[in-house]
């Protein structure tokens, strides 16, 4: 089976609008720095890679879902000019009241695609930069990894092992992240390897 890596979109892909705000057209979605080649270098490392998104300005009526998926189809192609291909992207368009199943921190959208696309969950992992983001990943049996704010950053939330804010690793940026995930991957091999050979 495969290995995925579910990344949130506002906050870790697109520069996250102000509280009470959402991205609703594609002049408003500002992919941050590092983005396309934190993606790049997931897709040579051989996971499938897939956007996991609350998308609550639907069931608002701030945005249709004809324009959200092409706005999203539109983010699609703008990373994949710079090598960074993704090979999904899952939405929640619910309220907060919605008894739905998809909307972070349920973990319905991961679910989903892991259904369609034979992914091992137990291996995969969910980058967010949120608790809800951090508990779905939880929910769906992923590890997990957080990215901090220039608020959070500033106030030292990244610093120690101890502000994790309960994920496995924590980034200052879907880079940062995404680097440390493959070192954590790649450490996790070795380890096994070295159980095989004196076994």
């Amino acid at each position: 089976m495969l290995k995925a890596v579910f990344i949130d979109r506002d906050g870790v892909i697109n520069q996250k609008p102000q509280e009470g705000e959402y991205v609703t057209s594609w002049d408003d979605l500002h992919i941050l720095p590092g983005v396309a080649e934190a993606v790049a270098l997931l897709k040579r490392a051989r996971y499938a890679v897939i956007v996991v998104t609350n998308q609550r300005c639907v069931a608002k009526g701030l945005l249709a879902v004809s324009r959200l998926e092409e706005m999203h189809t539109r983010m699609c192609e703008s990373l994949s000019r710079l090598g960074a291909i993704l090979d999904g992207v899952y939405y929640c368009p619910h309220d907060y009241e919605s008894a739905c199943n998809c909307r972070k921190p349920a973990p319905g959208m991961l679910l989903e695609a892991a259904q369609a696309r034979g992914l091992d969950l137990g291996s995969s992992w969910m980058v967010g930069d949120s608790e809800i983001d951090i508990q779905a990943g939880k929910n769906a049996g992923c590890k997990t990894a957080r990215v901090f704010d220039e608020v959070e950053k500033n106030l030292g939330s990244t610093t120690g092992a101890g502000n994790k804010n309960g994920a496995d690793v924590a980034g200052s940026s879907l880079l940062d992240a995404v680097q440390q995930i493959l070192k954590w991957d790649a450490s996790q091999e070795i380890n096994l390897d070295k159980r095989t050979l004196t076994a």
